[in-house]
């Protein structure tokens, strides 16, 4: 029996996932952009800076970002390596309590301010509940980290992403892959690059069998994945998870549901 863990939900291959950083008001343009295409972001909030210049405001938060993923980037945007522990846990416990209390669910991860971190900075994120971060690493590939916490993206998005994207596509070993983008949507105002993040949107949308995702879903459906229980002849599949999880069994796509205990040998 040939049991493989390599799809994501409706048995797809490919995972999408954008983030976007600081809350600047161009995340207004930006979010109705990824609306029209029916893609989803992850946007880290400085909650310290709301309603200040050139920021949102936190009566906007909740409407706004619906059905995207609110996650933390620190109350201030400090270098989080340059301050004592108790400031650390104080940035990101804050932000992650100011942010809960504005969208209504818990708030799973972040990304590093100036993308500086270290092991210390990752001790202290999982001490107030943080399962995932983003660095600003570009590994210009579409591997699922080791680390979750320490979450190199693919690309910090430019143009020609479209190369990047058809050799994504091109997945001829069948494999999970995640294509991970993340930017500041005010950098699509000050070098009035929206026609590049919109025709990006327009191109990736037009892809099959693609997920769309957060990076909090993406990362809940790894943990869900990493849970499946298999029989010691590998006839059965129990999924204690309350989500289906979908499994490659003799190179075939097949649902595990929540609860489920599957029998391979049908």
């Amino acid at each position: 029996m040939n049991i493989q863990y390599n799809c994501f939900p409706n048995g797809n291959k490919i995972a999408l996932t954008l983030s976007f950083d600081d809350g600047r008001i161009h995340d207004r343009r930006l979010i109705s952009i990824l609306n029209q295409y029916g893609l989803k972001g992850t946007f880290h909030l400085n909650s310290g800076f709301f309603g200040l210049d050139s920021y949102i405001n936190k009566s906007e938060i909740k409407e706004l970002y619906q059905g995207h993923e609110v996650s933390a980037h620190s109350l201030t945007h400090p270098h989080l390596t340059q301050i004592p522990n108790n400031e650390i846990i104080h940035q990101l416990l804050e932000d992650k309590r100011n942010l809960e209390a504005l969208v209504g669910y818990p708030v799973r991860g972040m990304s590093y301010p100036f993308g500086d971190y270290n092991s210390n900075v990752i001790e202290h994120a999982k001490m107030v509940g943080l399962e995932y971060s983003r660095t600003v690493k570009s590994t210009m590939n579409f591997k699922l980290p080791d680390d979750f916490m320490e979450w190199h993206p693919t690309v910090h998005i430019k143009s020609e992403l479209s190369e990047l994207w058809n050799r994504c596509l091109d997945n001829r070993l069948n494999e999970m892959r995640c294509f991970y983008v993340w930017s500041h949507s005010y950098e699509f105002e000050d070098n009035q690059t929206w026609d590049m993040i919109e025709d990006f949107c327009r191109m990736v949308s037009q892809s099959k069998e693609v997920w769309f995702a957060t990076n909090s879903e993406i990362k809940a459906y790894m943990d869900a994945l990493k849970r499946l229980i298999i029989s010691a002849d590998s006839d059965m599949i129990m999924n204690p998870n309350s989500m289906d999880v979908w499994v490659s069994i003799n190179h075939q796509s097949v649902c595990i549901k929540s609860g489920e205990t599957y029998h391979t040998k049908r």
